[in-house]
């Protein structure tokens, strides 16, 4: 990559849609920025979607953070962040996925994101590797529930919200390195990144124009973190990471129609956001280029496992040598073979991820990942029933598998993620498959049957009647204070 110059992108700024709140984009309107700067160029873009065509499919992705939230109800991460938003307090605005709380919108956006990625089972972003939706979601349910704006705002606004945030994750992805900057040096592009876009989708329902909108991105630069070292070492704070940008997009939005600004400049000036997080080098075009047109929303995947998505493959290995009659018993040994940008993540150090001290941290780990969909099995194959404790048969299991760089997945990556894993048998026999692409990937996208199986899996504590009226309900595009109504236990 080249130090980025964000260049002229078309694109109409449409007017406000109609909310219940009273703040309108003539009351918070503000300093204007100027039209030359990227910031303002993405909320002409996200002013743009309230009228302009969007991907099909958006609805899904709703239904598949309410279905992760509704899995992630007895999470003890969640429960730590529910039992302090509540000590919080304030006016009750948005509604809690499941709980019922009814909080501040960021309060309940902070809530309902850490719902949606406690998990680890939220849609992936290819190649810059974000999981926009469980960050985008919730702000935008939050926002909308806030302001009683209608079902097609609310998708309307999650499009954008989710396009921008890939967008600025595939700005910091460098093609020689084939990897993200933000990961090279174990920034989480996902909350980072996932702010600005929440305070996009928050700001359209907020009723903000381009202008506030553009300003409510300028704040939430200022808002956005996150650190990776709880991938490779443990700790539950990776999953309030979505959470907090939820929280911080909502917050930015509702700063903004209230009249506090942004810096014109806030993404490609000297201090600006490029500058902090990649030392000024990013990709303009893949930031700016063919907005409304190129969508970078189409190029993000539904997760079938309920892992970290570096997992998957070795996942699809073993489920098909478990398939072809490979018992677990009969394993001496395994070795796993992955790109090698991934071995940080899910390999080392090989003594924790060989034998992981939690549940949550074995969904990091090749080793363990392996070991369960050998021995496991629940929803798509692998599931949150495999998770919830660690199993000492998994565990031993996962001490006899070590990990490997690949050269064949390492060439493909991150544009899939490939894998091969080699068993040796009790008897000696040699194993072997190898996956190009995982499952749920672009070459192989779950169907409808999977989607549909996932979120009733999800939401197997409600009903099967309301489960059924929850699907149908985000899929005809009704408001979310409908939608979260008919999440809550009954």
């Amino acid at each position: 990559m080249t130090p980025g110059q964000a260049g002229p992108v078309g694109g109409t700024a449409i007017g406000p849609a109609a909310t219940g709140d009273p703040r309108t984009a003539a009351s918070a309107a503000t300093a204007p920025v100027s039209a030359d700067k990227a910031v303002a160029q993405l909320a002409a873009f996200a002013v743009s979607c309230r009228d302009h065509a969007i991907p099909n499919g958006v609805p899904d992705r709703i239904l598949d953070i309410l279905g992760l939230a509704l899995a992630a109800q007895d999470d003890p991460a969640v429960h730590a962040v529910l039992a302090s938003v509540r000590r919080w307090g304030g006016t009750a605005e948005a509604t809690v996925i499941g709980a019922g709380d009814r909080l501040p919108a960021p309060a309940a956006a902070l809530v309902n994101g850490v719902m949606a990625h406690a998990l680890d089972f939220d849609d992936t972003h290819l190649p810059s590797v974000l999981h926009p939706s469980a960050g985008i979601v919730p702000a935008a349910l939050a926002a909308a529930e806030a302001t009683g704006a209608d079902g097609r705002s609310l998708v309307r606004a999650v499009a954008a919200g989710i396009e921008i945030c890939n967008r600025l994750g595939m700005a910091a992805y460098d093609r020689e390195l084939r990897n993200s900057v933000f990961f090279e040096r174990g920034l989480h592009a996902t909350s980072i990144c996932g702010t600005i876009g929440g305070a996009a989708a928050a700001g359209l329902l907020y009723g903000l124009d381009a202008a506030g909108i553009a300003h409510a991105m300028g704040i939430a630069a200022s808002m956005g973190a996150g650190l990776l070292e709880a991938n490779r070492t443990g700790g539950t704070v990776k999953k309030t990471h979505c959470g907090w940008a939820a929280h911080a997009g909502v917050s930015a939005a509702v700063f903004a129609a209230d009249g506090l600004t942004g810096p014109p400049t806030v993404l490609e000036g000297r201090f600006g956001f490029f500058a902090a997080y990649t030392s000024g080098v990013f990709d303009a075009d893949a930031l700016l280029g063919g907005l409304g047109e190129r969508w970078e929303l189409s190029r993000t995947v539904y997760k079938p496992y309920p892992t970290n998505h570096f997992t998957h493959p070795g996942i699809d290995c073993a489920l098909a040598l478990r398939a072809a009659g490979l018992r677990a018993a009969d394993v001496a040994s395994a070795e796993l073979g992955v790109a090698a940008p991934v071995l940080r993540t899910i390999a080392e150090p090989a003594a924790e991820k060989a034998r992981p001290q939690t549940a949550y941290h074995g969904k990091f780990s090749g080793p363990y990942t392996v070991a369960a969909a050998l021995l496991g099995g629940s929803g798509l194959g692998i599931g949150t029933a495999d998770f919830r404790d660690l199993d000492d048969d998994v565990s031993a299991l996962a001490a006899r598998v070590t990990c490997v760089a690949d050269e064949r997945a390492t060439e493909i990556f991150p544009n899939a993620f490939a894998a091969v894993l080699r068993v040796r048998t009790t008897s000696g026999e040699l194993l072997e498959h190898r996956v190009d692409a995982s499952r749920g990937s672009e070459a192989h996208p779950l169907t409808a049957d999977d989607l549909d199986l996932k979120f009733r899996l999800n939401a197997a504590d409600l009903s099967t009647a309301q489960a059924a009226a929850v699907s149908a309900a985000a899929r005809a595009q009704r408001p979310a204070a409908e939608l979260l109504a008919l999440t809550l236990h009954r």
